[in-house]
């Protein structure tokens, strides 16, 4: 079965690439599409915050494994591993991050202080809950960027979020809180190149091509950030001369350490499955993590399916690696 929002099923009629519904459900038709493509039977289950029409389906249908694409509960992105809790109650196998990992990683504070704990360079920051009288900001150093806690998807940042003093801070926050009714963290902007990096596996993991987001026209001086609008809008990045593509060369052994460093993080934030780390590299090749993302987008077009192809998988061959691993949890001591 495959685990999506219930406003993404994708229609059965979905078929030409020019269809105007494409990008609202490119992920899951290309998900759905391979793994027909690949023979297995998919039912596709829509969840919003109700558990019932998972426990139906795996009561009747009897799944081998569910491929969970959800990236919420009831609306709350925090909730997501809810999910994959009752799935480990219903010894029902699922792709991606178990509900540990995704509690860990989600949360851009407890990450962090995970991470830097274990010596891995993180930026300083400060987290805002909602509802509690915002704190000053003691040795935080500006500029910094005000971001939502929890959610994922660039949601809530803009170059507005770049602030460079506590009053502008302040006000970000609030911003936050309204938008999103959640908790806001401001993190000190770092400033350098912005890199994608994939982990795949479980236990022996995988790290796959680097990709990188350059930011062509950006004035000199003003922020290089990964705002909504960038990574959803491709008018404002042909526009801006802003572009995902594959890492340029790095330093000597750079890319070794990388590959180091992302394994240590996917191993120290508990995760499996597949994630994305965002990194960045200053001008002194010294590495940051910004975040650890599980359970990343995989449509065709998606970083991390790109990296795919470029280490010679192809697309269903990466989407039954993601089947493969969700089904090794099941199995002690197996790695697929």
């Amino acid at each position: 079965m495959m685990l999506v929002h219930y406003t993404l099923v994708p229609p059965e009629d979905l078929k030409a690439k020019d269809d105007s519904r494409m990008e609202k459900f490119r992920t899951e038709y290309d998900v759905k599409s391979a793994l027909l493509g690949l023979g297995h039977e998919v039912r596709v289950v829509g969840v919003y915050d109700d558990l019932g029409p998972i426990r139906k389906t795996v009561e009747e249908w009897k799944p081998h494994i569910a491929f969970n694409l959800l990236e919420d509960f009831a609306g709350i992105s925090a909730f997501d591993y809810y999910v994959v809790s009752f799935l480990e109650l219903m010894r029902v196998p699922y792709t991606g991050c178990a509900p540990r990992g995704l509690l860990l990683a989600r949360d851009k504070a407890l990450s962090k202080k995970l991470l830097s704990y274990h010596h891995i360079n993180v930026p300083g920051f400060l987290e805002f809950p909602l509802g509690r009288k915002a704190k000053r900001v003691g040795k935080l150093r500006f500029p910094v960027i005000v971001k939502s806690l929890m959610e994922e998807g660039s949601v809530g940042i803009a170059r507005a979020s770049v602030v460079e003093n506590e009053t502008e801070l302040l006000e970000r926050v609030a911003l936050i809180h309204e938008r999103t009714q959640g908790d806001a963290i401001a993190e000190e902007y770092i400033d350098g190149r912005e890199l994608y990096v994939t982990v795949l596996g479980n236990h022996k993991l995988d790290i796959l091509p680097i990709r990188e987001l350059v930011f062509g026209e950006v004035g000199a001086g003003a922020p290089k950030v990964a705002t909504y609008r960038v990574k959803w809008n491709e008018d404002y990045r042909k526009r801006w001369g802003v572009e995902y593509q594959f890492a340029r060369p790095l330093a000597n052994g750079l890319g070794e350490k990388i590959a180091r460093l992302c394994k240590r993080i996917y191993r120290t934030l508990d995760m499996n499955g597949y994630a994305r780390v965002d990194l960045r590299l200053t001008p002194e090749n010294e590495i940051y993590v910004l975040e650890a993302n599980p359970n990343p987008g995989i449509a065709r077009d998606e970083d991390c399916t790109l990296s795919a192809l470029k280490a010679g998988m192809t697309y269903e061959e990466f989407i039954q690696r993601l089947l493969g691993l969700g089904l090794a949890r099941r199995s002690a001591g197996a790695e697929a």
